[in-house]
């Protein structure tokens, strides 16, 4: 995944610099197109090996290069609905997007290993890419497993097969580039460059640096299994123009869940688990609750509150005198 240019918000947590995108002559406009012990090896498989280094090394250049043109305009571009990135899922990126998965990662229903997949990679991501853009591509239903939670209870996970992790990447690295130049500072869940300790950072720095009186600790109870689709369409359409794009995340939310041989399909959730769950997840809630809460701190509240989130996690803190809802 991409890291791009990073916000933050100034009432939480001192900004961090931002990451500088590159410069490149050619700027792409927001809906216009423009993405056993070895033995010695032989000389010729050495200079095999370095050749494939070498592409390697120029298609993640040119992968980062796209990438930084889309972040660029949307930088720019607030407004802006980007309606040609569909030709950016290419064969250097869904590579890019293979070689960032966990080698060691549960399997789908395809029970397809990311070793498996890596013999022979070249050929498969050409067919992967070819059914990508020619719209034959199929995402197949996630597997449910499950893991335990501290209270002794279970969560539900959703684990999508290696092709459509692959593709999820490649469209979250997209996806991301835009993104990221609109979350806001009370965000840290699942985020490029953040995390949980700058989560916690950012409420120590809260509740040391303002008068606090109290403190709402607030979960959203089964976020991932209930978020409502057609909602989430409408928050991703805000930004996104490219009816393809969206068509493939309708795939993803539309696929289903198999437990025990039975697909299930849901107009509810993600499927926590998923490559691409945490960012939709990020979109729901940086329209539904963070624009929200700093329109409301901002027009309605008269002392001092402010919001840190990670995921469907939030801590809002408020002054005493201040009623918090």
């Amino acid at each position: 995944m991409m890291y791009g240019h990073e916000k933050s918000d100034s009432v939480i947590v001192a900004a961090k610099p931002a990451n500088k995108a590159v410069q490149t002559a050619v700027e792409q406009s927001a809906g216009e197109a423009t993405a056993a012990e070895p033995g010695e090896p032989r000389a010729e498989t050495k200079g095999n090996v370095d050749q494939q280094s070498t592409c390697r090394a120029q298609s993640r250049v040119s992968v980062s290069q796209a990438l930084d043109r889309i972040r660029k305009v949307a930088r720019e571009r607030k407004r802006r609905r980007f309606t040609a990135l569909f030709h950016h899922i290419s064969i250097d990126l869904l590579e890019e997007a293979f070689y960032e998965l966990k080698q060691n990662a549960a399997p789908g229903v395809d029970r397809l290993m990311w070793t498996d997949y890596e013999a022979d990679l070249e050929r498969k991501l050409e067919d992967l890419h070819d059914r990508v853009q020619r719209g034959a591509y199929r995402a197949l239903p996630l597997r449910r497993v499950y893991i335990p939670k501290p209270d002794g209870r279970q969560r539900p996970l959703a684990v999508a097969a290696l092709e459509d992790k692959i593709v999820q990447r490649a469209v979250v690295a997209l996806l991301n580039a835009i993104y990221e130049e609109d979350f806001l500072g009370i965000s840290y869940g699942f985020r490029p460059g953040r995390g949980t300790h700058d989560a916690l950072d950012a409420l120590c720095v809260g509740i040391h640096s303002r008068k606090v009186s109290f403190i709402l600790d607030a979960d959203i109870q089964s976020f991932f299994d209930t978020v409502n689709q057609e909602w989430l369409i409408r928050f991703v359409e805000h930004r996104i123009g490219d009816r393809r794009i969206i068509r493939l995340i309708r795939k993803w939310l539309k696929a289903g869940v198999m437990e025990d041989g039975v697909v299930t399909v849901s107009d509810r959730g993600t499927g926590q688990g998923a490559v691409i769950s945490p960012l939709l997840a990020n979109i729901y809630l940086h329209y539904a609750l963070d624009l929200w809460a700093v329109r409301w701190r901002q027009r309605e509240v008269t002392g001092d509150m402010i919001i840190v989130r990670y995921a469907d996690d939030c801590a809002p803190r408020r002054r005493e005198k201040e009623a918090l809802m």
